[in-house]
C-alpha cells in the first residue's frame, strides 16, 4: 500500500498579511512581499509534486541541530552547521534562538506530555537559519524549521519569539498525530493547536501562569513602525494589529463571525480564532499554569481523538472527554472547556 501523502507548508504569517503588504507598501516592499509569496508558493507545489519529504532521522533523545542557509533559500534549504546538541554558543543570536526554543518546546512536550520529540521517538530537530533574503516568514516544511531574518522594516528576526518556534514545531507533532488537513475547520485547528502550543512553550519558558501571559502570538515580530503588538490574539482575537500597511486583523472570536473565503486554505489563519479563544477560555476558568491542565486536555486531543478531517465540534466533543476522563464528570476542568466552546458558539 502507497503512504506517501503531502506535508504542507506551514508557516506562521498568513498570506493575507503578505498580500495586503503587496498592494500597498512601497515597491521594494511590494517586491519582496511577492517574492515572499512565490517562494511559499514554490515550496507548496514542490510538496504537491513530489508528495512526502523525509523526516529527520529519530535518534531517541533530545537532539538539535541549527545550520545557517546564508540567505540561499532553496526547497530544501542547505545550510553549513553552526550548533549541535551540547555544543558551545555560537556568535549568532539568531543561532542560539532557534537552538534555546527547539529545546523549550522539546522540554515542555517531554516534561509534561511525556513525549519524546516531535514524533515521540527522538526526532532529531533540524533547523535552519538566515533562510533567504529579507525573508519575512517561519515555517515548518515537514521536516524542519526554517527561520527568515526579517525585512527590519514590518518584521524583526523570527527567532526572535519563542513562540513562534513552538508553533511551528508543533505543526510537526499535528503532523505525526491528527495529521489535520490543511484547511478549513481541520486546517484552522492544526492552526490553533501549534498557537496553543506555541503559547505554552512561551508561558512555561517564563514560568507565568494563564493569568499573568499576555495570550498573544509574536509578540515583538513587528517593528516599531507597524501598528500591532503581535501577529494574534488569543485573548481577544481580532485585535492583534490594525495597520495601513499589514491591514487590520481578521479573526473572529465566536462562529457567528467565522469567516467563509476560499482564500488562505479556507481561512485557517484566520478562523483559527475561535478555537484559540476556545483554549483561552479554558485556562482562564482552570487557573495556574495553563500548560499543567488545560494543555494536557488539549495535547490527549490531539493525540488520541481528532483525525485528519476533525471540524470544530468533534474538537469540542473530543477535549470534553478528554477533561472529564482526567478530571471527573462535573469537575472544574470538565466545566471550564464546556463552557469555553459554548461561549465561542461552537456548541449550544
Amino acid at each position: 500500500m502507497n503512504t506517501k501523502r503531502i506535508i504542507p507548508i506551514c508557516s506562521i504569517i498568513p498570506p493575507h498579511m503578505l498580500e495586503e503588504i503587496a498592494k500597498h507598501g512601497e515597491p521594494d516592499q511590494k517586491d519582496w512581499a511577492m517574492h515572499n509569496l512565490s517562494v511559499l508558493g514554490f515550496l507548496r507545489g514542490r510538496r504537491h509534486t513530489l508528495g512526502f519529504f523525509p523526516a529527520a532521522a529519530s535518534v531517541g533523545h533530545k537532539y538539535r541541530t541549527v545550520n545557517d542557509n546564508k540567505n540561499k533559500g532553496g526547497d530544501p534549504p542547505t545550510g553549513v552547521l553552526v550548533r549541535k546538541e551540547g555544543g558551545p554558543k555560537s556568535k549568532d543570536r539568531a543561532v542560539n534562538e532557534a537552538y534555546d526554543g527547539a529545546g523549550a518546546t522539546y522540554d515542555l512536550y517531554k516534561d509534561i506530555y511525556e513525549r519524546n520529540s516531535i514524533d515521540d521517538k527522538g526526532m532529531a530537530i533540524v533547523s535552519f537559519v538566515h533562510y533567504d533574503k529579507d525573508f519575512d516568514n517561519a515555517f515548518w516544511d515537514g521536516s524542519e524549521m526554517v527561520y527568515g531574518d526579517g525585512d527590519g522594516r514590518i518584521f524583526q528576526r523570527f527567532t526572535g519569539c519563542i513562540d513562534v518556534i513552538g508553533h511551528e514545531l508543533t505543526h510537526g507533532v499535528t503532523q505525526h498525530e491528527a495529521n489535520l488537513a490543511y484547511n478549513n475547520q481541520p486546517g484552522a485547528l492544526n492552526e490553533s493547536m501549534s498557537d496553543v502550543f506555541g503559547s505554552l512553550v512561551k508561558q512555561r519558558a517564563l514560568n507565568q501562569s494563564s493569568e499573568k501571559a499576555d495570550w498573544l502570538i509574536g509578540a515583538g515580530l513587528f517593528t516599531p513602525k507597524i501598528n500591532g503588538q503581535a501577529l494574534r490574539s488569543m485573548k481577544a482575537p481580532g485585535t492583534a494589529y490594525n495597520d495601513k500597511l499589514i491591514g487590520k486583523d481578521p479573526q473572529p472570536a465566536n462562529m457567528k463571525n467565522y469567516v467563509h473565503t476560499t482564500q488562505d486554505n479556507g481561512g485557517v489563519h484566520i478562523n483559527s480564532g475561535i478555537p484559540n479563544h476556545a483554549f483561552y477560555l479554558t485556562a482562564m476558568e482552570i487557573g495556574g499554569n495553563a500548560w499543567e491542565k488545560a494543555g494536557k486536555i488539549w495535547y490527549v486531543a490531539l493525540r488520541d481523538r481528532l483525525r485528519s478531517n476533525s471540524g470544530f465540534k468533534r474538537a469540542a466533543s473530543s477535549t470534553i472527554s478528554v477533561a472529564k476522563e482526567l478530571f471527573g464528570d462535573g469537575s472544574k476542568e470538565h466545566k471550564a472547556v464546556q463552557n469555553a466552546w459554548k461561549a465561542v458558539g461552537v456548541i449550544g
